[in-house]
């Protein structure tokens, strides 16, 4: 049995030990306040650091995270604890990307944190005051560039938000389709101070006819006489269709290239026997003397048919009787003259070439160079 002194003594030893459990248990319990992005809310934490009030919370903070007091600062009971997590923002301004790290919860809160000029003239792909997530954002940001359009001969000074020319000339009104050349090309960034040219180009395909001329094949002949000549076939030109492709830049042509070719007539050679048969020898005669010679009136610039009947067995060896040839050989009619001989002997009275005078008028210029010469001008004198 407990005597009563030694009773109440052990009263108040136990009543001792409540009160300084109490006490010690105020001490550890403090209330403090936390703001998590802007979002406030209230605890009681039993602990000694900031980072024991945030672990009871179950907030986890990383390098880009901002806590205030720090997580290792000491906590006091009526403390205020503001967290604000960090957000990447991802910035491409006139097409030059940078990433940043921000703890601001707006778009525009964010511009202004990071010191990111974007004027109110500038265009941005998301509203300024949208809400900045803790996923971060992709942000794209044009400002105002002054660029020079040189198109349909004018030169424009023009402005605009648009990232690329394409875009920037379609926003200007300027249209152009996939010929049009665009220096820059369309698709290129658009840069300050950027000077753009615009050519117009076109095409388009036209066919025309060419002539195709003719060959000459020679062919030697033993039953006609050296230096006689015989059209046996006469040439005609041929002709081809061609199509061809012209470019147009700006109204000039800078192009054109052959694109298809079709020969509508095929040329017909033509084919000419040259005698290789040698002259026979002149047998002297009083008619080859120019005593005797007769080549009736061969003054003035009258018809003198004198001869005609040895002028065609002369021109039907020399020609085949054809007085309008022209073989391009340098010698013309039915008598073949040369340009020099037909002139010389009055040719002109009648005509520029022997072929474009008349049998009649021929013969007359035969018989002035026959008084002056004989025959010796004629390779087929022989047939006289």
């Amino acid at each position: 049995m407990i005597s009563r002194p030694l009773r109440f003594a052990a009263q108040g030893a136990a009543a001792l030990t409540v009160a300084a459990g109490s006490f010690g248990v105020a001490h550890l319990d403090k209330a403090v306040a936390l703001s998590v992005d802007g979002q406030s809310s209230s605890l009681h934490v039993f602990g000694s650091t900031v980072g024991d009030a945030l672990a009871k919370k179950g907030i986890k903070v990383g390098e880009h995270d901002q806590v205030v007091p720090s997580v290792g600062s000491p906590l006091e009971d009526g403390d205020t604890i503001s967290v604000r997590y960090g957000r990447k923002l991802t910035v491409t301004i006139d097409g030059v990307a940078k990433e940043y790290w921000t703890t601001a919860t707006t778009v525009d809160a964010a511009l202004r944190d990071l010191n990111i000029r974007a004027g109110s003239d500038a265009k941005l792909s998301a509203s300024r005051s949208q809400t900045l997530g803790r996923q971060g954002l992709a942000l794209t940001v044009t400002t105002p560039k002054p660029f020079s359009v040189s198109v349909d001969k004018k030169k424009l000074t023009l402005q605009t938000n648009a990232t690329t020319i394409g875009a920037a000339l379609t926003e200007a009104g300027i249209t152009f389709d996939s010929d049009d050349r665009i220096t820059p090309a369309a698709n290129a960034p658009l840069t300050r101070g950027l000077a753009v040219a615009v050519q117009r180009v076109s095409s388009g395909q036209a066919t025309s006819t060419e002539r195709i001329p003719f060959k000459t094949v020679t062919k030697k002949d033993a039953t006609l006489t050296q230096g006689t000549r015989k059209v046996v076939t006469e040439g005609k030109a041929g002709s081809r269709s061609v199509t061809v492709r012209r470019t147009i830049v700006d109204g000039k042509v800078v192009t054109v290239r052959a694109v298809a070719s079709k020969v509508v007539t095929a040329p017909v050679s033509e084919v000419v026997l040259v005698g290789t048969k040698a002259k026979p020898a002149a047998a002297p005669s009083p008619s080859s003397s120019p005593a005797t010679r007769s080549a009736g009136n061969t003054s003035g610039a009258g018809i003198n048919l004198s001869n005609a009947a040895m002028w065609d067995r002369i021109a039907e060896c020399e020609s085949s009787g054809n007085w309008s040839i022209n073989t391009g050989n340098g010698y013309y009619g039915g008598l073949q003259f040369d340009i020099r001989t037909w002139l010389g002997a009055g040719g002109g009275d009648f005509a520029s070439r022997p072929d474009l005078a008349s049998r009649a008028e021929q013969i007359t210029v035969a018989n002035r160079v026959y008084a002056d010469r004989g025959l010796q001008p004629w390779g087929c004198g022989h047939a006289a």
